[in-house]
């Protein structure tokens, strides 16, 4: 595997266990986004020349690439900048369609600070009032208190699909159902979960749906925001300005049609082709495949983990590609860093989860996460390398 991706087939020595954070990216992708820029480059949606239109024809088919992938409909998608892009825009442009009443915003104790800060803003700005589904010793949702929290008061229920801390898998089909149950709209961030797993927008039934390309081996810049398309008609753009408006006036403007009138400027139109080619990419390799490599790989890399003197996982056992741990005596930059000099590519830190890591009563963690590119060898690497850190600072 690691053939279809450069930097790895050019750099043997690098171990590269940091998917999670960002993917590497296979030679199609790249092959895309050059050819979109030598030969295609024009912006799309303005000019009326053939290499405008041509642009202008393969953005909207990187856009039907997404909608299939995730199981929607083209005008249910919005390109974005990426998963951060995505939810500060849902907190700018939801409050409009709150019923009265509706002022309590729900999330989870495990979610990223892209999933916190945006609507704790929307809070302080609205008088609204945030409240946390917590988290079980097994590292799973507490699922009866998630039910209990969501009330005829909840406005907006928005949670993590995987973890990017702790690997676990959550409900969302189950979160989505409590939240329509009481008429408040679903957000999933499908950001660590469209990389390994097939996801189905129509079967979470959930109102909204966000991710980015440069986690699913795509190119950075872009991203996706799925919303339904009978909201996505009741909602204000938040950004406004050039391509998103069918008309101007010194008084007034009238905005395109969905979901054009959400993609104000210049849009990212090369990284839209270019993940297109990724996500053509991972369905060639097919997503359970993919699944099934990186699940044996991280019941393999646990195994030998559980080996290393002072070892503790912090996450579930099946924790889906990303495995968070603690050595007792060792701070997490110090194996980051310590790991880094041989080449190995792991994160060390709060993995901009610190109110889940203050629950946890721990101040940061090492993170290994896989790609489809890795390997046992890359494992074994790993650990014996771990194994002479736990030594030497021992």
């Amino acid at each position: 595997m690691k053939e279809h991706f450069p930097l790895l087939r050019r750099q043997k020595k690098v171990i590269y266990l940091d998917s999670a954070s960002t993917t590497q990216k296979p030679s199609c992708v790249m092959k895309a986004v050059t050819t979109a820029m030598v030969n295609d480059y024009a912006n799309v949606h303005r000019g009326l020349y053939p290499l405008a239109i041509n642009a202008s024809e393969q953005y909207e088919s990187a856009r039907e690439t997404v909608a299939k992938f995730i199981n929607a409909d083209a005008n249910e998608i919005i390109f974005t900048k990426g998963t951060t892009e995505g939810l500060n825009a849902l907190a700018a442009m939801l409050p409009e369609l709150l019923a009265k009443g509706k002022n309590e915003i729900l999330l989870t104790e495990m979610e990223h600070h892209a999933n916190i800060v945006p609507w704790q803003q929307l809070a302080k700005k609205c008088g609204f009032k945030i409240t946390y589904i917590p988290i079980k010793k097994n590292f799973e949702l507490n699922y009866t208190a998630a039910k209990k929290l969501i009330t005829k008061k909840t406005a907006i229920v928005s949670v993590v699909h995987i973890s990017n801390t702790l690997g676990t898998l959550n409900d969302v089909e189950k979160l989505c159902k409590f939240a329509k149950k009481q008429g408040a709209y679903s957000i999933v961030d499908g950001a660590q979960s469209v990389s390994h797993m097939k996801v189905d927008v129509k079967k979470i039934d959930c109102d909204f749906f966000v991710f980015s390309g440069h986690k699913l081996y795509g190119p950075t810049g872009v991203g996706v925001l799925f919303g339904r398309h009978e909201l996505l008609e009741k909602i204000t753009p938040y950004q406004t300005g050039g391509n998103m408006i069918e008309s101007v006036t010194k008084e007034d403007a009238k905005w395109a049609d969905v979901p054009h009138r959400f993609e104000a400027g210049t849009t990212p139109f090369v990284q839209a082709m270019g993940l297109a080619a990724a996500i053509d990419f991972v369905s060639e390799q097919k997503l359970n495949i993919i699944k099934k490599h990186i699940s044996q790989l991280t019941n393999y890399a646990l195994k030998k983990l559980q080996k290393v003197d002072g070892f503790k996982q912090i996450g579930p056992n099946d924790a889906n590609g990303i495995i968070s741990f603690t050595i007792k005596g060792v701070h997490p930059h110090d194996i980051a860093d310590e790991l880094g000099q041989k080449n190995i590519c792991v994160r060390g830190g709060h993995h901009c989860t610190m109110p889940l890591h203050k629950v946890l009563g721990i101040v940061g963690t090492t993170r290994m996460s896989f790609g489809m590119y890795n390997t046992k060898d890359d494992v074994d690497t790993f650990v014996e390398e771990l194994v002479h850190i736990v030594e030497v600072y021992k």
